[in-house]
């Protein structure tokens, strides 16, 4: 393979070639390799620029955790900013450029910034631009916005949708290491539904990038053993590319899965629902902060031998190792064994002779303390017990030790604790409930014990959902224990040399020392004041040098000074997988009844309504206009029969001993007296005292009733009765079905109603008023509703979705056969205002019973939603805006929604509005304009005259304040009790 850097024969990846190109330069890499190994391999070591201060920054690490190599990804489509180079995988043709920068990557006139960094120290934000006060919008914050951020997206709409998917599994195991590796096992044979998910592209985890051996052989060839065993079992589903993102309320978690096929979603967001967890994701490895330890060249120990035994790369010709534990050594033993030359290995502990089991020069009690070139190192400055001394090296592999990945366990508001044999902290065992963190996650940093605590971590949660499962014997590993010596920054050095600790932010050991100086000595306060850890990773590699740095500052110790709030993602999520499907259609779906192709075919327009699709009007040959139409249809429901497709009203199936209970809490009124077979209207209230709904709730069962909702409202109202069944009456058993989309339903209205019904249900509909019963609708099983909507004689009945499209057609032709027809919105509209019934045009969220004249629907026998909130001063009384009805002076002349209504006299002005015109129709029954509306103090004026002005059209209409029900107000002909 090309590239200067790759290590022929070496490495377990053997990916066909495959070119791309970082900032127009052409690159060979492997096909699968993330294109971080790739440019170290090509001797790019310069991938990007800090934030702040616009340093040159390399690859510093190997795994979702990278600071520092953030690419912009192309496309056609603009493509995606701030990608880490370290998860990218190569393939052929991707193109890829660098952030941050300008004119170029090398030569970056922001780095000016760097040379002013006394005077931009950490909060200088909160002090410079606090004057004068004046200039804050016009200058400071424009400026700011300009800098700030390190990618940028394209703005243009992407049309490469990913994808959202669910998942079910009784044990989900996160992290496929060798821990994870043996708790899958242990789950799967026991025959439990287990899904594995790893961040990576192969299962294995850190054991493909260690020279180690499990039972006497290569661990990469056990790993490809147990994964063979695993592929092949029916009741473990394998997720790679896949990072466990957050774990949220009852088992469920957030998973990102990356999908590198051509052609495919880019991601997919999964939501998994476990019934049990094994945090399996092992450790991260920190650096040391040391002064000058940021240049391209300087990475983690762990990470350098990713590259080269993994990916067959080496970062660089000569390298030393900077560390406190055992894994500086590792490094330098797997360096010299990939032909490497190792400079010399820098080992502050005193016992660091004991630990050296290679050919390499070693310096005991030794710390780096300066280094040298920009765009990439030189050479490293280091003091030991020896003296001090100055080696040439092209790459500083360091390690600080391990910190164990406990960020899952803490996305409830846990807390991990503090170990002191390990320097850092490890998670609390019940902080997510049914999450158990397992292996290197948990502190236990040797492969022998991951193997067997894997096993024994499954075998024990799997006990507690009565799954027996019994350890899988761990094979045998390396056993070594953890020695570490706590090294969290070098001091000494050249005066005014910074030792970084967050690299993206560019924050160092001063800013931290620099903030507890000047009171921001908690934890959460020094993260806002410095910035530290609120770059894109995280601070997964600075937060615990950081924390150790503070507790220094301030006289405390580690424990006490305590940790940031960890928050879910672990890693970012692309806005566009975390709302997969939610754009376009999928952000406001086309929902279509079942009468819709039959309404379609008749040519009547369709409007939204709630998300659903409903006929505006239903024109028939020789009609010009939707008036025409609209007259029409409210003529046949007057003086024949109308049909009309109410099946996107929302249906509510609740169900339980308590359903009565639960009934009478959430709305105002009382259900749980209401007669089996029996409708009654409901008013619901928000906790806050304001209507949210109205509708009529049916009782079908002794425990059983059929809530309806209004369209607009439906998810509202269910959302609405979740809560309160879960959080305010939990004590009521009682459970709650959606089932709009289950049922067909249509009214039939008008005084001929019964008489359309009667040969289609077999029989004479002798329902009473508010009345309801199962029916047998042309051998299908039915329902049928005495309720009304327009005022008329009115029925809805309801058949299975599947009878829908038939049933509407046949209840057309009679209604036609009868002088009636279809109606429509624009007429359901006419008919509902003639009655002054009410809609969310009236129940817009900001009224109250008392303004909507319903106050004697609110029981004073019983508690419900809403109650004590709707009896606070003001609102209720003279001073509110009331419903009232408006009738123009001139009963041709028409009156508009959204007009505002003035005392005659007065200025169309602010101070003189009185109210507001909502719900506006041509009458054709009653030969006048009608409007219903709100007016201050309404239901004492009726009779006064008002200006109803409507600035946007210019309209100045004279009109006279009645009563809101202007068609049969005494209701005779929607009980049935009169004909004309």
């Amino acid at each position: 393979m090309s590239g200067p850097f790759r290590l022929d024969g070496h490495g377990l990846h053997r990916g066909a070639p495959a070119r791309f190109t970082f900032d127009g330069r052409e690159v060979e890499g492997r096909a699968g390799e993330p294109v971080a190994a790739a440019l170290l391999a090509a001797g790019l070591r310069v991938v990007g620029r800090s934030f702040k201060y616009h340093r040159p920054r390399g690859i510093l690490t190997a795994g979702s955790e990278e600071p520092n190599a953030l690419i912009h990804v192309d496309d056609a489509h603009g493509g995606t900013p701030n990608v880490r180079a370290t998860v990218e995988e190569v393939r052929e043709g991707l193109v890829t450029r660098s952030q941050n920068r300008w004119p170029s990557l090398r030569w970056d006139v922001m780095a000016v910034n760097d040379l002013f960094a006394p005077f931009l120290a950490a909060g200088f934000y909160y002090k410079t631009f606090m004057w004068p006060r004046s200039f804050w919008e016009a200058v400071y914050e424009p400026a700011i916005r300009r800098a700030a951020g390190l990618g940028a997206l394209s703005g243009q709409p992407d049309p490469d949708a990913c994808e959202k998917a669910w998942a079910f599994a009784d044990l989900l195991v996160i992290g496929a290491g060798p821990t994870g590796l043996m708790a899958a096992l242990t789950a799967a044979r026991a025959g439990a539904r287990v899904i594995l998910a790893d961040e990576g592209a192969e299962l294995g985890g850190r054991l493909l990038s260690e020279r180690e051996e499990i039972d006497g052989r290569p661990a990469a060839d056990w790993v490809a053993e147990v994964a063979a065993e695993l592929s092949a079992l029916p009741n473990l589903r394998i997720m790679t590319r896949t990072t466990v993102t957050g774990a949220y309320d009852q088992g469920t978690f957030g998973a990102l899965e990356r999908i590198p096929e051509e052609g495919a979603p880019p991601a997919c967001f999964w939501r998994i629902a476990a019934r049990r967890g094994v945090l399996a994701a092992g450790a991260l490895e920190r650096p040391v902060a040391f002064p000058d330890n940021d240049r391209p060249g300087i990475m983690m120990a762990s990470a350098v031998r990713s590259y080269a035994n993994r990916w067959g790369v080496t970062p660089g010709r000569r390298v030393a190792v900077f560390g406190n534990t055992d894994d500086a050594h590792r490094t330098a033993r797997d360096l010299i064994a990939a032909g490497v030359t190792v400079a010399g290995v820098i080992d502050p502990r005193p016992e660091a002779e004991i630990t050296a089991l290679g050919d390499y020069p070693l310096f005991a009690e030794g710390e780096v303390t300066g280094t040298r070139g920009r765009h990439g190192l030189r050479e490293i400055t280091l003091r030991h017990a020896g003296g001090t001394r100055t080696l040439a090296a092209d790459c500083l592999a360091m390690s600080g030790g391990w910190n164990p990945t406990v960020h899952l366990t803490c996305h409830m508001n846990g807390r991990p604790r503090w170990d002191e044999a390990l320097q850092t902290f490890v998670p609390v065992e019940g902080a997510v409930p049914g999450l158990s963190a397992a292996g290197a996650a948990r502190g236990l940093f040797d492969t022998a014990a991951c193997l067997s605590d894997g096993a024994e971590v499954a075998a024990r949660v799997l006990s507690e959902l009565g799954i027996a499962a019994t350890p899988e014997p761990a094979p045998e590993a390396d056993a070594t224990p953890y020695r570490i010596r706590p090294l969290w920054q070098v001091s000494g050095g050249k005066p005014g040399k910074r030792a970084w600790l967050d690299f993206q932010n560019d924050v160092h050991a001063k800013d931290i020392r620099l903030s507890a100086q000047e009171g921001f000595r908690s934890v959460e306060h020094m993260k806002r004041y410095t910035t530290q850890g609120m770059a894109t990773d995280q601070g997964k590699s600075s937060n615990v040098a950081a924390l150790a740095v503070l507790a220094d500052a301030t006289g405390r110790g580690i424990p006490e000074t305590g940790t940031t709030t960890f928050r879910p993602p672990f890693v970012p999520v692309p806005i566009s997988a975390m709302g997969a499907g939610a754009s376009g259609r999928g952000f406001a779906p086309e929902r279509h009844t079942t009468a819709h192709a039959a309404l379609v075919e008749r040519g009547a327009p369709m409007i939204e309504a709630g998300l659903w699709f409903r006929p505006s009007y239903i024109p028939r040959a020789g009609e010009t206009d939707w008036l025409t139409a609209c007259n029409r249809e409210v003529g046949h429901v007057r003086s024949a029969v109308g049909v009309a497709d109410v099946s996107t009203l929302g249906k509510i199936d609740i169900r339980g001993p308590d359903a009565g209970a639960f009934l009478d809490f959430v709305y105002t009124g009382t259900f749980s007296t209401l007669a089996v077979g029996r409708v009654r209207y409901g008013l619901m209230l928000r906790e806050d005292g304001h209507v949210m709904d109205d509708g009529t709730t049916a009782r079908l069962g002794d425990d059983h009733y059929l809530m309806t909702t209004t369209t607009a409202a439906a998810g509202q109202v269910m959302a609405h009765l979740d809560y309160v069944s879960q959080v305010l009456r939990p004590d009521l058993d009682v459970s709650l079905t959606s089932v709009t989309e289950h049922w067909a339903q249509f009214a039939v209205a008008g005084p001929k109603a019964a008489e359309l019904l009667t040969p289609i249900l077999g029989t004479a509909p002798e329902l009473p008023f508010m009345g309801c019963g199962p029916v047998e609708v042309q051998g299908a099983a039915g329902r049928l509703f005495r309720i009304s909507f327009s005022g008329e004689t009115g029925f809805e009945v309801a058949v299975p979705a599947r009878y829908g499209d038939a049933l509407w057609r046949l209840l057309v032709a009679r209604a036609e056969a009868l002088g009636g027809g279809a109606y429509g919105m624009e007429a359901l509209n006419v008919l509902r205002i003639e009655k002054g019934f009410l809609t969310h045009a009236e129940l817009h969220g900001r009224t109250t019973a008392d303004d909507l004249g319903l106050s004697g629907m609110m029981s004073r026998k019983k508690d419900f939603v809403g109650r004590a909130a709707a009896g606070r001063p003001g609102l209720s009384g003279p001073e509110r805006q009331q419903l009232v009805g408006l009738k123009p002076v001139a009963p041709d002349e028409p009156l508009h929604a959204g007009a505002h209504l003035f005392a005659e006299g007065a200025r169309p002005v602010r101070t003189e509005d009185q109210g507001y015109v909502t719900s506006v129709c041509w009458s054709p029954t009653l030969g006048t304009h009608l409007g219903l509306g709100f007016l201050l103090n309404g239901r004492a004026r009726h009779g006064e005259r008002l200006r109803a002005w409507d600035a946007l059209r210019g309209r100045d209409v004279l009109c006279e304040v009645c009563a809101p029900v202007f068609f049969d107000p005494e209701a005779r002909r929607m009980r049935g009790e009169a004909a004309g």
